[in-house]
């Protein structure tokens, strides 16, 4: 593993790869050390009262329960295939659309599994030129330019995709078109600022595998499948030619699953392309943002929730409520179903309420708990 980046600008090159191979991601972030750690129901009241922002803060990650371990076995088990179809899909869609060499570079953290599955498929199975770097993005402060500037010291705009694991409301793919654009514009380059994911949920992303709400296992961990690194942050000492942060949790390294994860799922994708053509998925873009915003204005009114950022639709941002946030309240539209038996669990530890939904168009929501909320 190479060192920490300390300063990001074009010149001297540095990164790290967390976990994994170093050929398989290089994560252009700041590793932080001493981070003082907020307490989650601090950190909310912070988030929601405007004092700071949500990026600003880090709550101490913690081991997941051995139930929470076995459901994360069970959807490995149950969703392998799936979700190795959509990786595959995915890198043929990224291939189809980039000429020459491949540079990817997945969302940290919950596309960085997906950035290193689809980096092995596109040169494994479609013999393509590909690195693969995992880089920041925060909800009103854009993507980390220090390492768009990296990026761009190395590699020509055009061969650059932007990779994540999905879409919820869609509010990252429309914050990473926007960073990319005033990029763009500053620095007179055209990076195409377009999300690629495997499920897109609000319709919002520019290619997709899929629009299904399932359960894509990589969701149900946090450091331990992403590299052991942290949710991105940014502020503190931080100056402009700085990485965003993050830590890098080294002590949970004997239970860390990020490489054996994103392995088998590369290995059942491999299965799937020795046996014939892959099925295109149709994903109607326009239909998935409607029913997206038309289950958000059913949920804010119904539940009275004025700031539809406390929505959460879809099984991995409901999911990660349950992980990191203070939840309110979790809807299940079939609380028997398999993708759903982890935020049940999730719901259960937290004691948040589960209420039952037929019509709801998502396997699941998560609200966030208001401020002064009982």
């Amino acid at each position: 593993m190479s060192g920490p980046h300390q300063g990001a600008g074009t010149g001297a090159f540095s990164s790290f790869s967390g976990s994994y191979r170093q050929g398989d991601v290089q994560f252009l972030l700041r590793r932080l050390s001493g981070h003082a750690f907020v307490p989650v129901d601090e950190k909310e009241a912070l988030i929601q009262s405007g004092r700071k922002h949500y990026s600003e803060m880090l709550s101490a990650e913690r081991l997941p329960s051995e139930r929470h371990l076995a459901l994360f076995d069970e959807a490995c088990r149950a969703n392998r295939g799936r979700m190795a179809a959509d990786c595959l899909r995915l890198a043929h869609l990224i291939a189809a659309r980039r000429a020459g060499q491949v540079t990817l570079v997945s969302l940290a953290r919950a596309g960085t599994p997906v950035g290193v599955i689809v980096r092995h498929l596109l040169e494994r199975v479609l013999h393509r030129d590909v690195v693969h770097y995992s880089v920041s993005i925060v909800r009103d402060r854009g993507i980390d330019e220090a390492a768009l500037r990296t990026i761009l010291a190395r590699h020509v705009p055009a061969s650059v995709v932007f990779v994540d694991g999905w879409t919820g409301k869609g509010v990252i793919a429309r914050e990473l078109e926007r960073s990319v654009a005033q990029f763009n514009a500053r620095h007179r380059v055209r990076i195409d600022g377009g999300l690629f994911v495997l499920s897109d949920l609000a319709g919002a992303a520019a290619c997709a595998s899929s629009d299904a709400d399932y359960l894509i296992p990589s969701s149900i961990l946090n450091a331990t499948v992403s590299g052991l690194v942290s949710r991105t942050v940014i502020g503190g000492d931080s100056g402009p030619d700085d990485y965003h942060g993050c830590l890098y949790y080294q002590e949970f390294a004997a239970h860390d699953r990020s490489r054996g994860f994103a392995d088998d799922i590369v290995a059942a994708a491999l299965e799937i392309a020795v046996g014939g053509e892959l099925v295109p998925v149709p994903v109607d873009r326009v239909r998935a943002a409607a029913t997206s915003q038309a289950c958000l204005r059913e949920l804010a009114q119904r539940y009275d929730v004025a700031d539809v950022n406390l929505i959460k639709p879809g099984i991995g941002e409901a999911t990660r409520v349950l992980l990191r946030r203070v939840p309110r309240l979790l809807i299940l539209r079939d609380p028997d179903a398999a993708d759903v038996a982890h935020l049940k669990l999730l719901a259960e530890e937290k004691e948040v309420p589960v209420v039952i939904d037929r019509a709801l168009p998502y396997q699941g929501v998560s609200l966030i708990r208001r401020e002064g909320d009982a």
